[in-house]
């Protein structure tokens, strides 16, 4: 992403050197005016370029972050994009730190934190305020400087030459696309999908909270749309001209920062009667037994049942087509990621659908969820969205979540 952080893993990886005893405190959730990274194995380079900026007068600090597995060396934190971006720019207008980004830690902001913004440099001058002369003194009693008269040469010179400037667009600007739930000071985990208005068409997806280039939709009106959907929250969308970003800052959502147009996603959780599939929960083939890869979006659904206890879900459990054979279920140990201990028995695609909905439902209720707040309903293959011969026919079997209460 940026020249210098590359060059910083590099280092990270290439390098070897003895763990440190340290124990640094993990990032909590935030934004991070940031200015170097470094790979696990290479605290003691995070610890020494901090001393080595704190001896110059910065007010430096590092700590790691379990999500990217890395320590970030920062200047300053805060609780808000908007600040945080705007000493981001500051920050690279000195000189010493052009490649400055702010790094965003996911997760619930504590509002009562300190956010920094600026500290006094050992070198810097306070201001001084100005004191007035007492109003109560009489005024013959004041003592007041003669007016020195000072006169001012006024040296003539030509006027600079015009310098034009690119007019801004998407294609040479900096876009930072924020996912944030208000409600509880959130900074959430997401992608969001680029479409070309004009054609309809998606043209890229992007993570959220990230810095980016948006691509060019070519195309007569120059209009992008880009739709966060993120499991756990409403589908949000926004329109952004791309030859014409600054005519979008009169939108809520669009906010100019410096050189970073800011466009920010304010997540809404689901609404009773809301339905989201969970398209990235896989299960092996004839199981009710999940894959690995699977724990993401799970996590996601534990955390939004968490989040309000007053949800309560319906499981609706799909699967391609009409089945009847072998079912491979969880065994006593409840393996929901292996297939170790698996047991073994038959059942139609109706019984498979319902033990796929029932293993998520024993997921969620071994990490502290209500069995009472959980329903299931199996339908085997009698609602499918594609047809059981096409090439999307896999996407038939998942499994949806239906809020019943809120």
């Amino acid at each position: 992403m940026k020249y210098f952080l590359l060059v910083l893993l590099l280092a990270g990886i290439f390098c070897s050197t003895p763990e440190t005893n340290a124990q640094t405190a993990e990032l909590k959730p935030g934004y991070y005016v940031t200015v170097a990274a470094y790979a696990k194995a290479r605290e003691d380079l995070a610890q020494k370029f901090t001393n080595n900026l704190a001896s110059k007068g910065h007010e430096a600090r590092y700590g790691f972050n379990t999500q990217k597995n890395l320590y970030f060396v920062y200047l300053s934190y805060f609780t808000e994009l908007k600040p945080a971006l705007v000493e981001m720019q500051k920050v690279r207008e000195k000189g010493e730190f052009t490649d400055a980004w702010v790094r965003v830690v996911s997760g619930e902001i504590d509002r009562a934190s300190t956010t920094l913004i600026h500290a006094l440099k050992p070198d810097d001058k306070p201001i001084q305020p100005v004191a007035k002369p007492d109003e109560t003194t009489p005024a013959a009693v004041t003592k007041e400087e003669p007016v020195k008269e000072v006169v001012v040469e006024e040296e003539i010179t030509e006027n600079p030459p015009i310098v034009q400037h690119n007019p801004m667009t998407l294609g040479n600007t900096e876009v930072f696309i924020s996912l944030y739930n208000a409600t509880n000071n959130r900074v959430i985990d997401g992608e969001v999908q680029v479409i070309d208005t004009e054609r309809n068409r998606l043209m890229t997806t992007v993570k959220g909270n990230e810095y980016l280039i948006l691509p060019d939709p070519k195309s007569k009106s120059g209009q992008l749309t880009l739709i966060g959907e993120v499991f756990g929250y409403r589908k949000l969308q926004h329109e952004i001209n791309y030859p014409l970003p600054l005519a979008d800052t009169v939108k809520p959502y669009v906010e100019l920062m410096g050189t970073t147009v800011a466009v920010k996603f304010d997540m809404v959780r689901y609404h009773k009667g809301d339905k989201a599939t969970l398209y990235n929960v896989y299960f092996f083939n004839d199981a009710a037994v999940m894959l690995p890869e699977s724990k993401y979006e799970l996590t996601s659904l534990l955390q939004m049942m968490e989040e309000n206890r007053n949800y309560k879900i319906r499981l609706h459990g799909h699967t391609n087509g009409n089945y009847h054979g072998k079912i491979l279920g969880l065994g006593p140990d409840k393996n929901f990621f292996s297939m170790e201990g698996v047991t073994q028995g038959t059942g139609s695609s109706k019984d498979l659908s319902f033990q796929r909905a029932q293993t998520i439902k024993e997921y969620l209720v071994t990490n502290g969820i209500g069995a009472d707040r959980i329903e299931i309903k199996a339908w085997g293959g009698k609602r499918p969205i594609y047809d059981k011969h096409s090439a999307n026919a896999k996407k038939n079997v998942r499994v949806e979540v239906e809020i019943v209460q809120e």
